[in-house]
């Protein structure tokens, strides 16, 4: 059983490789998640605290690193006995409507960082002001942070067991725990009592005090609520145990075969259908889902509705579903589709006990409808609560849901009315059949529904129209009455006519609406995952993807690609009257999305995490790993399902993206790293040729000075220290080219670059290659505008004296070397030139290689040609620019570098 996985994270569907997720680990970038241990029973005072509490005590005085997180003040003596000597966590205090309140700190309980961590009361819910809604809210944060953790919770408490308890209790249970949280625990321990021994506990006053254990056993503590509870215990603890023991194939088998579907609605029962499925799904092993189909046949919904609807969503999501909307004017069609294009076997359907009314008299049953539909897929109806209030609902919601009036809708229709009365008065009086007088009022009837909303207008319109033709049509005129007898048939099917043509017209309304709606969606999507496929740089991608969301939802957004722990600033794209970047900005709204980003779940405005938001913030998940936060203000209403959907589509766009955009970076990287790779190997290489000719020269010039210092003339001691001399300065010259290229290679994404004069740098190279070369002759062009090339002016330098030294090297002593700089467009381009004997075609390929392989060298070459060029290129490549070479025309070489001019780069 996969006991790691969280429920409440919005995750792709690719499954993360094992390997990467070790090797993670292993760096220490993903924390193994504590364990979870529950102390389970099936009412208070059974003992859970005191077992908890005993066996925290055991492991204590084993070393184990224990800390008592919160523990509920009970007035048991035995059970507070329990807690001397273990460490405790002091609780913090909540202000609460004047009340002072004790809660469990949580970003204490983090700093402190246990080994093991006790929390009393799984199912608590918290006091206004805290980070989270729930207490299993704040257990699953400690077991996120690696911390183990002891809890207790009572049967009672399972949220897909709610309706189950209060048919037994007939109390409503309000402080619930998903069903996720109980089977993510690697371990269950009941804690059970005999209900008999209970009662004695309670008359003892050993649970509750006299006053509050009288009260308790005449209503929750009968004994036959206790003996069903501890069945309902006892059966999920062995449900629990039973399904470790399985063997993964078959689960899988039952996965693959077992798919449950419960419809959902704005009906309060339909809470009832999800826990009902919730149960079975765990009880088949099954995957489940929950569809919420739009009927394109109400004229909408009210805001309770709306709420209902939300909440049992909410509910739905909790207890592990997944969550389908679909629109369509036939539920029942539409359900019996989905479930054939979705291999559903199992489809669960609330039956409400409501009061026929005469158009529902006349209905199939969406069950009925159902069941002849997919005759193959078993419906298990769900009945709905029975009593009083659930007949007066559906009178309230008639009341709220009245047609909606218009003046404008009014006029068109009295206008079109009365055009088509006026229309057959001409008819009537070129003696046209009356029959021709009807399909003009039938007409009528169609355009009104065209050009009004709702279904009220073509009813009036109908009736309106059959008893104008009878009123001026039909003899006697200007009375209701017909005195042929086929006249009450001709109204009766002129109605019926009319009616269903308004009512075909405003479905096809409805649908057209939904349609268009859907269509600018897919449109959307679309065009964002376009654009996104090809933009390219991080910033493209959140500049798009903000503009995007604020133009669709008309509220601000900030974009954070990284973790605002790190202290930058998120991306903040403003809406017109809406929050400002200040605020979403704010330390209090980058704390959410750092919280977002830890533990990759919803949080802030419309959650039940940092309620107290300005914004509603998403993490953009791909692999299990956060690539950025999204923050969409709240300032003009919390978000409802359908938006959030969307945002988790257009979410999953932008993972795609973001995802490709790290690949892309991590190639680059690669890419550098090779590049850095191949040059120290050709620096390697270089140097074990280059340096070991100078410094044999400089060790045999020596050693000839030193052994003979009486028999050597005075010329021929010169010219050996000479040889010693030229030899060193060439050796510190290839030290500072491979302290240059060092500095590159380090560094080469954060060269620092500022304008420079290129004049200037020119100068420099030339004054320092004339110091060493005082009789060789340099000439210099430059322009006569001024030429301003962002640079790194040292590192340029030094490439200039490499090719004038090389030029110097290989030309004869009586020619000139050339150095010219102009402007080539948006470039700078120098070019050092010589009348040397040029470059040989094998010499081409390896010129900035640093070095040639050994079979194209001589085995007397003293130094190679392209380690000084090789660096040059590098310094070059670093700048954004290009170095190249090519033979002069009639003699000699010819080194050609640009680089961008400011503002070109």
């Amino acid at each position: 059983m996969d006991k790691g996985g969280d429920a409440g994270m919005d995750l792709m569907d690719q499954r993360p490789d094992p390997d990467e997720i070790l090797e993670t680990i292993k760096a220490g970038e993903l924390k193994p998640a504590g364990k979870l241990k529950i102390f389970f029973g099936y009412a208070a005072g059974v003992g859970k605290t005191y077992a908890m509490l005993d066996a925290a005590q055991e492991l204590y005085r084993s070393g184990v690193d224990v800390l008592v997180g919160y523990i509920e003040p009970h007035t048991r003596p035995e059970t507070m006995e329990k807690l001397k000597g273990l460490p405790f966590l002091p609780p913090k205090t909540v202000s609460y409507r004047k009340i002072e309140l004790k809660e469990f700190d949580l970003d204490e309980a983090l700093r402190r960082k246990p080994e093991l961590i006790l929390v009393d009361e799984l199912a608590h819910t918290n006091g206004e002001g805290g980070r989270n809604k729930k207490r299993y809210q704040d257990i699953e944060e400690l077991l996120a942070a690696g911390i183990d953790v002891y809890t207790t919770v009572n049967v009672q408490h399972m949220e897909s067991l709610n309706d189950v308890i209060e048919n037994i209790t007939t109390i409503r249970v309000q402080e619930t725990v998903p069903d996720y949280i109980f089977d993510r625990a690697e371990e269950i321990k009941l804690v059970d009592l005999e209900p008999e021994e209970l009662l004695r506990r309670l008359e003892g006053g050993k649970v509750y005090g006299p006053d509050r254990a009288r009260l308790a056993m005449q209503n929750f503590f009968s004994r036959e609520n206790l003996r069903l509870l501890r069945e309902i215990a006892l059966r999920c603890t062995a449900d629990k145990i039973s399904l470790e023991n399985q063997n993964q194939r078959t689960l899988s088998d039952k996965l693959a075969n077992t798919k449950m579907l419960v419809c959902i609605g704005p009906s309060p029962s339909s809470a009832k259908c999800i826990r009902w499925t919730a149960r079975a799904a765990e009880a088949f092993h099954a995957s489940w889902s929950a569809l919420y189909v739009e009927d394109t046949k109400r004229e909408g919904v009210t805001k309770q509705q709306q709420k209902t609807i939300q909440e049992n969503i909410e509910l739905a999501e909790k207890l592990g579903a997944e969550i389908v909307n679909l629109t369509g004017h036939d539920l029942s069609i539409v359900i019996s589709e989905y479930a054939k294009l979705s291999g559903i076997t199992n489809i669960v359907v609330g039956k409400s006990r409501n009061r026929k009314t005469l158009k529902s008299l006349f209905e199939e049953d969406l069950e009925d409808k159902l069941i002849s539909l997919l005759p193959a897929i078993e419906v298990h109806i769900i009945p709905g609560t029975v009593g009083k209030r659930s007949y007066r609902k559906p009178r309230k919601s008639l009341n709220v849901e009245m047609p909606h009036l218009s003046l404008g809708d009014s006029m068109k229709s009295f206008a079109i009315l009365v055009a088509a009365t006026l229309l057959s008065f001409g008819f009537h009086g070129l003696d046209i059949m009356n029959q021709n007088i009807i399909m003009v009022y039938i007409f009528s009837v169609l355009l009104i529904s065209r050009v009004t909303e709702g279904y009220v207008y073509g009813i009036a319109s109908s009736v309106i129209s059959v008893l104008t033709f009878n009123f001026f049509f039909t003899e006697p005129y200007f009375t209701l009455d017909a005195i042929q007898t086929g006249y009450p048939l001709t109204f009766l099917v002129m109605l019926l006519v009319a009616l269903i043509t308004s009512a075909m017209t405003v479905r096809i309304k409805a649908e057209a609406r939904l349609a268009v709606k859907r269509e600018h969606r897919t449109e959307v999507l679309y065009e964002i995952n376009k654009k996104l496929l090809a933009a390219r740089g991080l910033e493209t991608i959140v500049s798009l993807t903000n503009d995007y969301i604020t133009r669709l939802f008309d509220r601000s957004i900030v974009f954070f690609p990284l973790d605002p722990e790190q202290g930058e600033d998120g991306a903040v794209l403003q809406a017109f009257d809406d929050v400002d970047a200040s605020v979403l900005n704010s330390p209090d709204e980058k704390a959410v999305a750092h919280w977002v980003f830890l533990n990759q779940k919803r949080a802030g405005a419309g959650t039940d995490t940092l309620m107290g938001a300005a914004a509603f913030y998403m993490p953009v998940v791909s692999q299990g790993k956060v690539l950025a936060v999204w923050g969409i203000s709240c300032k003009k209403g919390k978000l409802d399902h359908d938006t959030r959907l969307f945002l988790r589509m257009i979410a999953s766009q932008a993972a795609m993206a973001l995802e490709r955009q790290k690949l892309s970076d991590e190639q680059n990287r690669i890419v550098v790293e090779s590049e850095k790779e191949r040059m120290r190997s050709t620096l390697l290489r270089a140097i074990s040729h280059d340096l070991r000719t100078p410094l044999a020269g400089i060790l045999g010039s020596s050693s000839a000075i030193l052994e003979n210092r009486k028999a050597l003339d005075e010329a021929t001691r010169d010219s050996l220290i000479a040889n010693i001399q030229e030899e060193s300065q060439w050796l510190i010259r290839m030290v500072e080219n491979l302290l240059s290229v060092t500095r590159i290679n380090e560094n080469a994404s954060n060269l620092v670059t500022k304008p420079e004069a290129a004049e200037e740098v020119v100068g420099e190279a030339v004054s320092r290659i004339k110091h060493r070369f005082p009789q060789r002759e340099i000439m210099v062009y430059v322009p006569e505008e001024y030429l301003e090339v962002p640079m790194d002016g040292t590192l340029i330098v030094q490439v200039l004296i490499n090719l004038l030294e090389n030029g110097i090297k290989y030309s004869p002593e009586d020619t000139p070397v050339e150095l010219h700089l102009k402007r080539n467009g948006d470039w700078a381009e120098f070019m050092v030139m010589d009348r040397g004997k040029g470059i040989s075609q094998e010499e081409f390929p390896y010129l900035f290689t640093g070095n040639k392989p050994a079979e194209h060298r001589s085995s007397d070459s003293a130094r190679g040609l392209g380690i000084g060029l090789s660096i040059c290129k590098t310094i070059i490549n670093a700048h954004g620019g290009e170095l190249m070479a090519e033979n002069r025309e009639g003699k000699g070489a010819v080194f050609r570098l640009t680089l961008p001019l400011k503002g070109s780069e």
